[in-house]
């Protein structure tokens, strides 16, 4: 444990993962933080008083170190940093689900307030790739945008599903920053600008990600898991029963390397080693965790690490050589005592087994059956088939483990990310059904290369003790997906054709998953044609074969109707959704309007003794509030739907680049945006199939 240099206790709930620190006047550290009621507290212990231009901020009275900021809506999302390099110090970047906002503190005035239609659920500020101003990026539904100091959208692309957290970092080591992209389909992308560069497959949905020291970064999945990558390489990973709410890097014990500091949901604060996980120091909160961010909040020069609890308790940390002696209390040396005493344990068991094996081999000749010892040559062996089962839906691929000899499994654990649930799953055979084969049926959600950690336990039938053999097999990326006869089935109408210097060829698959038909055919000249319904699986294609052959740039014509149909019905949905909401803003504002006036004169008509009147009023104003509530309730459904709606447009968008690879796929995105903002539909359609508005 180690104590804090400092806390607070702030009389202000804080939401979860909306905490920043900025120098909103250029020189003393703020604390700034989302809390009820659509409102942003500002902790100023420094200097008393703000300059007041608008009536958005306003202080709680005169001696008080807290600021309240109004944003009037749901806040999802909450940063601080130097937008605009000329004004020397940080602005305020708040998101919700329509707008964001770029605050100037210090003059209590708006830099800019832009609606965002795909709403902000994540936000970072920073510098991203070539691009020369500094930008708030916002990541919402399946799209991303950038804005620069004067609101002006500098950045935008789309991803393949809702934003849940950013961060900038140096990905590949070029000295320019690369966008990290978490999202709910459980994947962390890349972004060099507006291309994806590198694409990494988690298990649940990615809500925290942290830049830590060159190309390493932090993350957290919302089912409790933390971990650190080197680029596309996992360093380590844990996963707890509780939620990481926020991650941060910090070099907590002076040793020049950065730390990776996690806030719980339980209330618990741990740093922990960024190569090997391990924990190095743990502080708890009465309460979640809310947020951790680090800065010289007491100016005395040092960066503290601050840790901020939903109840509003404040803590700083402060780092240093005197950390390494905290570090290692009483209770750090018990804990090593107790993992000395541990090991100590395993090995004296160790040796048990051992030397029970050791009499078991004597033994080996008086009774065969009860043989502890298997011979030297056992290997354990696996093989992946295809079992298309009885029907479409009970259609798999089985890991086939067996052994080389007369052997039996035992049992059998394999851990795989993604395909079971839990992510281990255990075959733990009868007395009765032992062999020496043992089928496990596979069936991935997802078309990605999965690593499938296997132990089993190998022995006699009567054997007591048992050898472990561990291995590990992939499972390739296209692995449910089994070779069928050209003539078995109708080929798709829908086709992406492209061309590649490869020999001529024609083969056919069928999915497990739906029975869908897929067949590839390279022709003479080069030309590949790829027939499947399935636009995902069309994506998934082209970016194999391009990155198995090293190809940078590649231009398709794609066609897909029933999905360009259904697009289609969409992009109708959307129009009419933006028009009812055009058309109930006015309506609610009218009503809003009628309502002052109403108000107005009935206290007009109670001043006046007009009791008769004043009733008339107040029932006309009750009538008016009702269906104003009415019409707000609609409009809230509409905006849910119209959201929805906008995610499949976003996410069409994206699949339409995932069919193209490296300056052809950058093209077909920024393209598809232009005729979406021009209303464009038929231009829409013609780039998602030729890759350019015109041929």
């Amino acid at each position: 444990m180690l104590v804090p240099v400092f806390t607070l206790k702030l009389s202000h709930k804080i939401l979860p993962r909306m905490v920043a620190l900025g120098r909103y006047d250029g020189t003393h550290p703020c604390l700034a933080a989302a809390t009820q009621a659509g409102k942003v507290f500002i902790h100023n212990p420094h200097a008393h008083g703000q300059r007041t231009s608008t009536n958005r901020m306003v202080q709680i009275n005169q001696d008080s170190d807290i600021s309240l900021l109004n944003i009037n809506q749901g806040i999802s999302c909450l940063t601080s940093g130097v937008l605009n390099p000329q004004l020397g110090y940080d602005c305020l970047l708040v998101g919700t689900q329509t707008n964001l906002l770029a605050y100037d503190v210090y003059n209590n005035s708006d830099l800019f307030y832009r609606e965002v239609s795909d709403g902000a659920n994540a936000i970072v500020l920073g510098n991203l790739g070539d691009i020369s101003s500094p930008l708030a990026i916002i990541g919402g539904n399946c799209a991303l945008q950038g804005f620069d100091y004067e609101g002006n959208d500098l950045f935008w692309t789309v991803t393949g599903d809702n934003v849940r957290s950013l961060a900038l970092c140096d990905f590949d080591g070029d000295g320019k920053t690369e966008l990290l992209v978490g999202s709910e389909d459980f994947d962390i992308r890349v972004f060099k600008e507006d291309e994806i560069v590198a694409e990494m497959s988690e298990t649940e949905t990615v809500t925290v990600l942290s830049p830590m020291c060159g190309s390493r970064f932090g993350y957290a999945l919302s089912n409790g898991t933390v971990g650190v990558y080197e680029k596309t390489a996992r360093y380590w990973r844990i996963k707890s029963k509780n939620q990481a709410i926020s991650i941060h890097a910090f070099d907590l014990n002076s040793d020049g390397v950065s730390e990776l500091i996690t806030g719980w949901s339980n209330g618990k604060i741990d740093a922990r080693n960024d190569r090997t996980g391990e924990v190095i120091f743990k502080d708890n909160f009465a309460s979640s965790i809310a947020g951790v961010v680090e800065g010289d909040y007491r100016m005395d020069g040092s960066n503290q690490l601050i840790c901020c609890s939903v109840d509003g308790e404040i803590r700083g940390y402060l780092p240093g050589e005197e950390m390494k002696g905290n570090l290692m209390d009483t209770s750090a040396e018990q804990d090593l005592i107790r993992e000395l005493s541990q090991k100590k344990q395993n090995l004296l068991l160790e040796l048990r087994n051992y030397e029970e094996s050791a009499k078991a081999e004597l033994n080996t000749k008086k009774i065969d059956g009860q043989r502890g010892v298997i011979p030297a040559n056992t290997q354990l062996q696996t093989a992946l088939l295809v079992n298309l089962g009885s029907d479409s839906r009970s259609a798999h691929v089985e890991l086939c483990i067996s052994t080389t000899n007369d052997t039996v499994i035992r049992a059998v654990l394999i851990f795989a990310e993604g395909i079971f649930e839990g992510e281990s799953h255990v075959v733990h055979p009868g007395p009765q059904n032992l062999s020496g084969c043992i089928r496990v049926p596979l069936t991935p959600a997802k078309d990605v290369p999965v690593d499938l950690h296997i132990k089993a336990f190998v022995g006699y039938r009567n054997s007591t003790q048992y050898h472990v053999f561990e291995l590990t097999r992939q499972l390739p990326r296209f692995s449910m997906y089994a070779l069928s006869s050209p003539d078995s089935a109708a080929e798709p109408l829908s086709y992406v054709n492209c061309t590649m210097n490869e020999r001529p060829q024609r083969v056919c698959f069928t999915s497990l998953r739906n029975a869908g038909q897929l067949c590839i055919k390279i022709k003479p000249g080069g030309e590949i044609s790829i027939n499947t319904d399935d636009i995902d699986l069309a994506g998934d294609i082209i970016q194999s074969m391009a990155s198995f052959l090293a190809i940078e740039d590649l231009q398709v014509e794609a066609d897909f109707p029933a999905y360009f149909e259904e697009l289609r019905k969409v992009l109708v949905k959307v129009d009419e959704h933006h028009a009812v909401n055009q058309r109930l803003t006015a309506d609610m504002a009218e009503h809003s309007r009628l309502i002052c006036s109403l108000l107005l004169q009935a206290e007009d008509a109670r001043c006046q003794g007009d009791m008769k009147n004043m009733k008339t009023q107040y029932i006309e104003l009750y009538d008016l509030n009702r269906d104003l509530i009415s019409q707000y309730k609609i409009r809230c459904n509409n905006h849910t739907e119209l959201l929805n709606n906008l995610k499949a447009v976003n996410q069409a968008i994206q699949r339409a680049g995932q069919l193209r690879v490296g300056k052809p796929k950058t093209q077909v995105i920024s393209a598809c945006r232009d005729a979406i903002r021009s209303n464009n539909f038929h231009t829409l359609f013609r780039i998602m199939r030729l890759g350019a508005a015109s041929s």
